[in-house]
């Protein structure tokens, strides 16, 4: 089990807290899906299953089958169990599902955790999340009289109703280090001639990983230079043709984010925090991990299927198609993927300052950078106590 928590606060003391299962943890009206039927989590610790119901039911397309929506997200998870008033949220790892094993969650979070600078943290996050292997939610369910696998088949139904932990009670104790530390984003703007009141934006991350384990070498800095400095230069290129082409129509934005390894801070800074209002933002092209191994047709699409920007640019849409296809693995929350085109004519090339195929994010606003303002805050949790958190 790993815990953790953004809010920025000194000490985490949770003692005998209920515990409930509350499938999918997903409150989506539009899709008729309620998880939290009847049920009050304040004071509580609600249990959730990660990704999306339909996602091992083959009967439901309600979250569209295999692709992930944002409701199949843990970030999206531990919002809802903000806005439910739960004290916490647990959610249970399985490989599958995930699409990652229980190393990446363990490592990712053993360092100072991240968040942007809030008006109300508690808004969008419970004061503790975290996640609990697969075998040890079995055992907890069994404990208290419930069948994993049968409680798991349930959620996946709408007629699903929350099932109380009767046997759990959930403890913490623990000390938290927090501060503000300060990192920018970057903007750059191009006025366009018939409409500069909208905007395109076309932006890529700065980040990367920062210092660990040392190669043969005794090299400790990770620098990132395919993730995402070449996503960057690529930014920089546009930026450069653009400048020296004729004026666009509308104004083209140019936008360098800080931040995006640590769960997409600067996006998410500037979605909440736009220098160009969203209304009139048309579109961003995020660019991330240009290949570095020579000529390439194709071009990825990220984002593709859960966005409106396809479907209202017929010739962009053309154009797309004729590149890019469904991807194999959508459960990543991804639905499109690099395929080699039928003709090099009709495929993005490289420019010779610009190697190899771009994977791009299309039409996600929440993927774009912000102001160089206000700085995120680090949280690092530390549990003072190594006793199981349930009795």
């Amino acid at each position: 089990m790993v815990v953790q928590t953004l809010l920025p606060v000194d000490h985490v003391a949770i003692k005998d807290a209920p515990m409930v299962f509350v499938g999918y943890g997903v409150d989506a009206p539009e899709r008729h899906w309620d998880d939290f039927k009847g049920v009050d989590l304040h004071g509580k610790i609600a249990v959730v299953l990660v990704n999306d119901p339909d996602f091992e039911n083959p009967d439901s397309t309600l979250f569209g089958g295999k692709a992930m929506t944002y409701y199949g997200r843990w970030t999206y998870k531990y919002e809802e169990a903000a806005r439910q008033g739960a004290l916490g949220m647990l959610i249970v790892h399985e490989t599958k599902p995930a699409a990652y094993g229980w190393a990446t969650v363990k490592n990712s979070n053993a360092n100072a955790q991240f968040d942007i600078v809030r008006d109300d943290p508690a808004r969008s996050h419970p004061l503790l999340q975290g996640w609990i292997q697969r075998d040890n939610a079995v055992k907890l369910f069994k404990d208290c009289g419930l069948d994993f696998d049968a409680e798991k088949a349930a959620a996946q139904k709408p007629d699903f109703h929350p099932a109380p932990l009767t046997c759990a009670r959930f403890s913490a104790d623990y000390a938290v280090a927090h501060s503000k530390v300060i990192s920018h984003n970057i903007v750059g703007r191009i006025p366009g001639k018939g409409h500069p009141n909208e905007t395109v934006i076309f932006s890529a991350h700065w980040d990367h990983l920062g210092v660990g384990e040392p190669d043969a070498r005794g090299d400790r800095i990770y620098n990132g230079a395919v993730d995402n400095a070449s996503g960057v230069a690529d930014v920089l290129e546009i930026a450069r043709a653009v400048a020296k082409g004729p004026r666009p129509d509308r104004s083209v934005v140019f936008l360098i984010v800080t931040a995006e390894e640590k769960g997409l801070l600067g996006s998410l800074y500037y979605a909440t925090h736009p220098i160009y209002p969203g209304a009139t933002t048309v579109a961003d092209l995020n660019i991330d991990a240009l290949h570095a191994t020579g000529l390439e047709h194709d071009i990825g699409v990220s984002g593709g299927g859960q966005n409106t920007l396809r479907t209202t640019s017929p010739r962009l849409r053309r154009r797309a198609d004729a590149i890019s296809r469904p991807i194999r693995s959508p459960a990543r929350g991804t639905s499109t993927a690099p395929t080699t085109s039928p003709s090099p004519s009709r495929a993005c090339r490289r420019s010779p300052s610009s190697p190899g195929a771009t994977w791009w994010t299309a039409g996600a606003r929440r993927a774009t950078p912000g102001r160089p303002t206000t700085p995120p805050t680090a949280i690092t949790s530390r549990p003072t106590s190594g006793r199981r958190p349930w009795t």
